[in-house]
């Protein structure tokens, strides 16, 4: 969760945990019950911010990024991705944090450019 700020949607993550096929309410309601995480109106938000950097800080840096980039990608991967514009730009801003070192290969480099495009063109799209 602290790699998408301090707070995220119930929606965010039930994509999250479907893509990467890892359980992720079941942690995060244990962080509620111990009083790091609130769960209000669909949303989980950290108490404080001082908590979610420290959550975001016991990752070392170049894992942070490698989390970004994976979480970007499987985001990508979801049903609601080509249909909701706030999931593009969640998951092309996760791909993005992770940063150019974490792209394996050129034909993925590609895709992560369309990808960006894609997002551009809709925030273009939004502003007109």
């Amino acid at each position: 969760l602290s790699c998408f700020g301090a707070t995220s949607t119930v929606k965010l993550i039930k994509s999250l945990e479907q893509a990467i096929n890892t359980p992720l309410f079941q942690p995060l309601d244990k962080a509620v019950f111990e009083g790091l995480l609130i769960k209000h109106d669909e949303k989980y938000s950290f108490v404080h911010d001082h908590v979610q950097s420290a959550a975001y800080n016991l990752m070392k840096p170049e894992e942070r990024c490698l989390y970004h980039f994976q979480y970007g990608l499987a985001l990508c991967s979801g049903s609601m991705f080509s249909q909701d514009d706030d999931a593009i730009f969640t998951a092309v801003g996760q791909i993005n944090r992770g940063g150019p070192s974490a792209v394996s290969n050129p034909a993925q480099g590609a895709t992560i450019a369309n990808l960006n495009l894609l997002a551009g063109k809709r925030a273009v799209g939004m502003s007109d």
